[in-house]
């Protein structure tokens, strides 16, 4: 079933490639069926979300690759110290070991599963728990190639729409609660205007 067409998709996310559009057409209509997200209202808070933590369908691995400044801002609790933030800089894998060490399931620095379970997906999927869920979830491997979740397509949007499913937001979209959503998204508010315009596009586009 069609949630969304190509060209719905395009008015969304204006700033989307078309590449991108055919790329993740398939995959977003087929989460959409798969998780329940097959109302007007629950379409147009998935993509919203999706648009914003993918930017436009552009990214399906979390960029780690942070300045010493960026990661005292960001990591601060993990880089205490200028000294500390210098010797990770620029080196995304040191620094995801470092973050994502110890817990949603990761091993410790040594182990290497934080930057094996680092963000992947157009919701950034994070985490060995979050990884073997999923994998339960679908019937595919990503804790054995967690590469998969960026490399195809549908499982890329798969990642999002289990993750959708598993914190109940459809139940946040049918109340049109996007603080809610963007909340258990990404822990905060961050880029909530954002998201907040591109769900605006979104219900005018699917006739909300």
């Amino acid at each position: 079933m069609e949630f969304v067409s190509p060209e719905q998709l395009q008015k969304i996310m204006p700033g989307a490639k078309q590449e991108h559009i055919e790329l993740y057409l398939h995959g977003i209509n087929k989460a959409c069926g798969d998780f329940g997200i097959n109302t007007p209202l629950r379409v147009a808070h998935f993509l919203a979300q999706l648009a914003h933590e993918s930017g436009s369908l552009r990214y399906v691995s979390e960029n780690l690759n942070y300045s010493a400044k960026a990661l005292r801002a960001v990591f601060g609790k993990y880089f205490p110290t200028d000294q500390e933030a210098e010797a990770f800089a620029r080196q995304p894998e040191k620094i995801a070991n470092r973050v994502y060490a110890d817990r949603m399931g990761n091993g410790d620095e040594a182990s290497g599963d934080g930057w094996s379970y680092r963000g992947r997906g157009l919701i950034q999927l994070t985490g060995k728990d979050n990884y073997q869920r999923f994998s339960q979830a679908v019937g595919q491997d990503a804790v054995a190639s967690p590469d998969l979740l960026a490399e195809n397509p549908d499982l890329a949007v798969a990642t999002a729409g289990w993750y959708w499913n598993s914190r109940s937001l459809n139940e946040y979209a049918d109340q049109d609660d996007i603080k809610q959503i963007t909340r258990r998204i990404n822990g905060g508010y961050n880029g909530l205007e954002d998201r907040e315009e591109y769900l605006v596009r979104a219900k005018n586009v699917l006739g909300v």
